[in-house]
């Protein structure tokens, strides 16, 4: 498809847009329609079956009934649950909201369990209370629902888009005031002017990768892939608690719920393989999560949910609810394997990670009124922070939300244009790369970043990598192709699920202490700290676009708890929470050394003392700018000299990068000498200016004593820069360069190679063939040994009694008998330039039939110099290998023999190969 014009785009307006027809959207519409707004309301797939509610709902998990549980106990609980990192104000709305929900939805249609007296039959399943409600026919909720949006009255307020996805919430004057969007369908790009904005988008399901590898094979409902989440941080409003996880129990090999909150109440338990139960905790909380997790990686596991041992009318009721209304493809699962809850308990596991609300305590930040930090933008439902909601908590906050907006009308300023034209590129930007990477790979190259560096147990280093890893996706997002709407809304959930990866990873980051269980475990600080952490952790988008922290102090609760005691008070401003140095494995300067066994982790090496005096930050900082100030001056070397020699080494590097910048007389000798630094950085800051210079430094005396003496030096990058740099000013000779090939550094062995090559050192080279133990290395001789071959020239000696010939070939005769597939390969590949004599060309023959393709394909190219009466037949055979590198290496050697009619017959039939490079060097040939 076309990439639509901005111009061209449709508008829409409303009082009060609601994005997300799930749960608390669908609420959050029937409530501002029923207060007088005219209300639009976009989803992405269809309301009808959108949400987590879509195929129905087996209970509530949270129901305070009057006479059954008390609003106050179910605070505490909750609070419990959350380490006591919790906005009472906003739990309690769900605790004394809740019962009037469960009967506003009975009103529609809703049907929950009641018994014979016709009050609700709610169950016990935590230890402190008896908040879970049944719903017979909660497969039906959704369907009651849309019923509902469908009346007459509210048709005539409510105005639903169907497949129309929004990207962006519009701001300006620092008030939300529209979306814009793309149809799902058509492609066509929408904007919307609105007086306020209700995000209500659910989850961010699809942020781990599922044990399973299949993308939307999640716990949570795949559709929901965290786009409240970035359009809430775009457009600036404040997200909490990103760093607490949600995890759960699984199916194994399911990856559907376990379903305990159903089976507890009939009388099953979580036990371990011996029929033993171990949860301790009380709640279904990041603790009993840590607790489940151990057990299912001790001895003691696998784990399961334990059903066999009940009486036939628990199982048949268990089996009615789970296999029609929880999960439709649940008992076609249990069949398939033969399991029966008769005689098979169910094995458990634990869920791949993601953020939500209403399952944790991670999400926009909202008040009681469902309000976030940016005025007329609402959030409700899994989407916002108000822990452990679940669907009644939804469906209050969408009920709180839709009143609250209603207040307001359309929006009348012009929409923001620049936020138009950043979504518009956001939307249809795979449409110019349409043969770029397909969302699903990138998707799943994201994903497994999450599972490998953010998942629990977490670790500054780990995270660290992580967020190297989401910087590096920002290039991969860029360049997913589209053909089609459908797909560009798969690459826009892509930029979504990297916002929220990057979110929970600098989150997880920024708190350092372990908490909620399983939820945040950090290894690397492993106890709770409520001296420094009894706080929530707020993160923002900066004006300036960076992610900023703030540790705010959890406010005094309405419910006192025991164990918790907040006071509240000022907010702690973090600013931007920078990963760790992750770039190497402890010190370059130091050799490893072997941890004392059974000991504890040594304590951090105290830094070398010196007799300078180091800078302030201040002085260091004022020597920066002089610096910067000095650059536009192009200075020359003596006003720099200072500098290089600065106390400070963020000076000194800076120095260097002036000295790279304006190239005074005197650069390359001064930056040589920059390579015996006592700081790692500006050692490494030096050798790459002296490989960024090396086309325009003078090959001067003093440059070469002075790389010449980095040869010496410790550090292995300078020894690399240095050999790299004598080679390409040809400041060298073999003798310099030959002691570097004993270098225990396998990169600097490899820059001695080049060298070597670079004057023509075919003695030294051969000599080193078959004693380095790196296979880099050997790989490198034997490409080496080709590349002076072919520069020498032409040799009046009688065949056979050239010593330097005669060095080269016994070389690669010996590299033919490595113990390693890709030195043999090399060694002959190298022989199709050094040539093929009878005894080499029978060996190569032999090779064609070697397992490693790499071998097969090098001795096809050493059988291009060959006597053509043994290789051509050879390679015609080898147009029948398995691999297509080998029978494209089959074509070019035949190709040199191509004056011969069988060499002819073969690339004729080469020319009808399966593979397109293949044909197209056949066809070249003839």
């Amino acid at each position: 498809m076309a990439v639509p014009s901005l111009a061209d785009a449709e508008e829409l307006t409303c009082d009060v847009l609601v994005i997300g027809g799930g749960t608390a959207g669908t609420m959050a519409a029937l409530t501002a329609a029923e207060h007088g707004a005219d209300v639009l309301l976009l989803e992405k797939a269809h309301v009808r079956h959108s949400g987590a509610l879509a195929m129905g709902m087996d209970g509530v998990n949270n129901a305070v009934i009057p006479g059954r549980a008390e609003p106050d106990d179910y605070v505490a609980e909750i609070t419990r649950a959350n380490d006591g990192i919790v906005d009472q104000s906003t739990v309690r709305q769900t605790a004394t909201r809740g019962f009037d929900m469960v009967q506003r939805l009975e009103s529609y249609g809703v049907k929950f369990e009641k018994d014979e007296h016709g009050d609700y039959s709610v169950r016990q399943v935590h230890r402190s209370g008896s908040y879970v409600l049944p719903m017979p026919e909660g497969k039906d909720v959704k369907k009651v629902l849309y019923r509902q949006l469908r009346r007459r009255e509210m048709r005539e307020r409510i105005r639903i888009e169907n497949r129309v996805m929004p990207v962006r919430v519009l701001t300006a004057g620092g008030q939300a005031v529209g979306a814009a969007g793309f149809n799902t369908r058509t492609g066509q790009f929408v904007q919307v002017r609105a007086g306020a904005v209700i995000l209500a988008t659910g989850a961010c399901g699809r942020l781990g990768l599922p044990a399973s590898g299949y993308l939307y094979g999640t716990y949570e409902n795949p559709t929901n892939a965290g786009d409240g989440y970035a359009m809430a941080y775009h457009a600036g409003a404040e997200l909490t608690g990103i760093e607490c996880f949600q995890i759960n129990p699984l199916i194994k090999d399911y990856n559907g719920p376990a379903c305990a909150y159903v089976a507890n109440p009939f009388g099953g338990y979580q036990v371990n393989r011996h029929g033993e139960r171990f949860v301790d905790s009380d709640y279904w909380s990041g603790q009993m999560m840590a607790e489940f997790a151990a057990e299912v990686a001790s001895d003691r596991g696998p784990v399961y949910l334990k059903l066999s041992h009940l009486p036939e009318e628990s199982v048949s009721a268990l089996e009615t609810i789970l296999h029609s209304t929880e999960r439709p493809t649940r008992g076609t699962f249990h069949s398939g394997r033969g399991h029966d809850y008769r005689t098979h308990d169910i094995e458990m596991h634990i869920s791949e990670i993601g953020l939500c609300g209403g399952h944790s305590a991670s999400g926009v930040r909202v008040d009681d009124h469902a309000r976030t930090t940016v005025p007329r933008l609402y959030a409700a439902g899994d989407l916002a922070c108000v822990p452990h909601n679940y669907m009644i908590g939804a469906f209050v906050f969408g009920d709180l939300a839709g009143a609250d907006a209603s207040q307001y009308s359309p929006y009348e300023g012009e929409l923001p244009g620049d936020q138009l034209r950043e979504a518009h590129e956001l939307i249809y930007r795979p449409l110019r790369n349409p043969d770029g990477p397909p969302q699903p790979q990138v998707e799943y190259k994201l994903r497994r970043f999450v599972n490998d560096y953010v998942a629990p147990p977490k670790s500054g280093a780990r995270l660290s990598l992580a967020l190297e890893a989401f910087q590096r996706m920002h290039s991969d997002i860029a360049e997913m192709g589209a053909r089609t709407a459908h797909e560009l809304m798969r690459c826009a959930e892509v930029t979504f699920i990297r916002d929220c990866a990057e979110m929970a990873a600098r989150s997880s980051l920024a708190r350092t202490e372990s908490r909620w269980g399983l939820y945040h475990e950090r290894l690397d600080h492993p106890q709770r700290d409520d001296a420094s952490w009894f706080h929530h952790l707020d993160l923002h988008k900066s004006p300036s676009g960076a992610m900023e922290f703030t540790a705010r102090p959890v406010a005094p609760y309405l419910v006192p708890v025991d164990g918790f005691d907040p006071v509240g008070g000022p907010s702690r401003v973090l600013g931007e929470v920078h990963a760790e140095d992750v770039a190497m494995a402890g010190s370059r300067d130091v050799a490893p050394v072997a941890a004392p066994v059974g000991t504890a982790d040594p304590e951090p090496t105290p830094a070398p003392q010196t007799s300078v005096t180091a800078p302030s930050g201040e002085e260091s900082s004022a020597r920066l700018l002089e610096l910067v100030a000095l650059a536009e001056e192009e200075p020359e070397l003596d006003a720099l000299q200072p500098y290089l020699t600065d106390p400070a080494p963020a000076v000194r590097r800076e120095a260097v990068a002036v000295l790279t910048e304006t190239l005074p007389p005197g650069t390359g000798t001064a930056l040589a000498a920059a390579l015996r630094d006592t700081a790692a950085e500006v050692r490494a800051a030096a050798a790459a200016s002296l490989r960024e210079l090396v086309e325009t430094l003078p090959a001067e005396p003093d440059l070469r004593d002075g790389l010449a003496a980095a040869l010496a030096e410790p550090d292995p990058v300078v020894r690399a820069a240095a050999l790299d740099v004598l080679r390409a000013l040809r400041l060298g000779d073999a003798a310099l360069f030959a002691d570097s090939l004993a270098d225990s550094d396998i990169a600097v062995r490899i820059e001695a190679v080049r060298a070597l090559v670079s004057v023509d050192a075919a003695g030294e080279l051969a000599g080193a063939a078959g004693t380095d133990p790196s296979r880099e290395v050997r790989v490198a001789i034997a490409k080496g040994l080709a590349t002076v071959s072919a520069e020498r020239p032409a040799s009046d000696v009688p065949v056979g009694t050239d010593p330097t010939a005669g060095a080269i070939e016994a070389a690669l005769t010996g590299l033919l008998d490595d113990p390693d597939a890709l030195v043999r390969a090399a060694a002959y590949g190298a022989l199709g330039t050094t040539g093929c004599p009878a005894p080499l060309t029978a060996r190569a023959v032999a090779a064609l039939s070697e397992s490693a393709w790499q071998v097969r394909a090098g001795a096809a190219t050493a059988l291009s110099v060959a006597d053509p009466d043994v290789a051509v037949p050879a390679l015609a055979k080898a147009l029948a290998d398995t691999n297509a590198d080998v029978r494209k290496a089959a074509v070019l050697a035949l190709t040199r023999h191509r004056t011969t009619e069988e060499a002819r017959a073969a690339l004729a039939t080469a020319t009808t190969d399966s593979d397109a490079d293949v044909r197209a060097y056949a066809g070249r040939a003839l």
